[in-house]
């Protein structure tokens, strides 16, 4: 089981490059980053987790930028966003954010992509909440034309168009490993099993129930079910879990790391070396 680890990194934390620095000398498979653009102060709604909104969510570093610096000083770590919010994005420029970090790491990106909660941010990008998931698939349709290898033009039905044109680098691949994030429920499960590679399940909760349903609607779906990938994330870990996962089939975990400073992080990584 390949063990990974993801962190809120902000502008108080231990940096991109001290940690993937880390991360690969101790053997971690990789490290995926959040995004939050900014936080209204002023919003209905709540936090999903209960409670105030933990300071971290306003003072995050915004992902590409923090991954190209972390695949700058490795070679083998992977590299991923847990999660690109892709319906508050222009798809236009995303794709080229992400051709180019798959291109420059040597292929070794994942798009962690999800669909928010925090509804007063997604406004502020102009996003109508209770259409971004149609939003966010027809965007990532959008990408999958700029990264094909003959010019393809894309248009969809919320505005979401490019006229055939010439895009490079390309991923390597032809496109990264795209894992949708989110709460198990048949929606979420028909956009994994239409253009996704496989699932985020935030915590790793209920996989023994949800897992054979998801595996199911892919089979439906005419997809090679040694082609799903299900990555259980910001997983707070115990041997038990652990070994769980490893009964259901799940080749990868990604652990949670505390949003704190250069010493309090490899402190906890000391801890999570034994899972290694």
């Amino acid at each position: 089981m390949r063990i990974s680890t993801t962190i809120f990194l902000t502008d108080e934390t231990i940096t991109p490059v001290r940690l993937a620095r880390e991360l690969e000398q101790r053997g971690f498979a990789g490290l995926y980053l959040p995004e939050h653009t900014h936080i209204p102060v002023e919003r209905a709604t709540q936090y999903p987790a209960g409670g105030d909104l933990p300071a971290e969510y306003g003072r995050t570093l915004d992902p590409f930028v923090a991954l190209g610096q972390a695949a700058a000083v490795t070679e083998r770590l992977g590299l991923g966003t847990g999660i690109t919010l892709i319906a508050q994005h222009d798809p236009i420029g995303l794709a080229k954010q992400i051709a180019t970090l798959d291109h420059l790491s040597g292929g070794r990106f994942t798009l962690g992509l999800g669909f928010g909660w925090n509804v007063e941010e997604a406004a502020d990008h102009g996003v109508e909440w209770r259409t971004r998931r149609e939003l966010g698939r027809e965007r990532m349709g959008l990408m999958r034309a700029l990264w094909a290898q003959e010019p393809t033009a894309y248009d969809g039905e919320f505005g979401v168009s490019v006229r055939a044109s010439h895009a490079y680098p390309k991923p390597v691949g032809g496109a990264p490993r795209t894992l949708i994030g989110g709460a198990a429920g048949p929606k979420l499960f028909a956009h994994i099993t239409e253009y996704a590679d496989g699932w985020l399940p935030i915590g790793g909760r209920g996989l023994t129930e949800s897992m054979p349903v998801l595996r199911a609607g892919w089979e439906e779906a005419g997809r090679d079910p040694a082609d799903l990938h299900v990555v259980p994330y910001a997983v707070l870990p115990s041997p038990g879990k652990l070994a769980h996962y490893a009964e259901l089939g799940i080749d990868e975990v990604v652990l949670q790391l505390p949003p704190a400073d250069e010493t309090s992080v490899l402190k906890i990584l000391d801890e999570y070396e034994q899972y290694l």
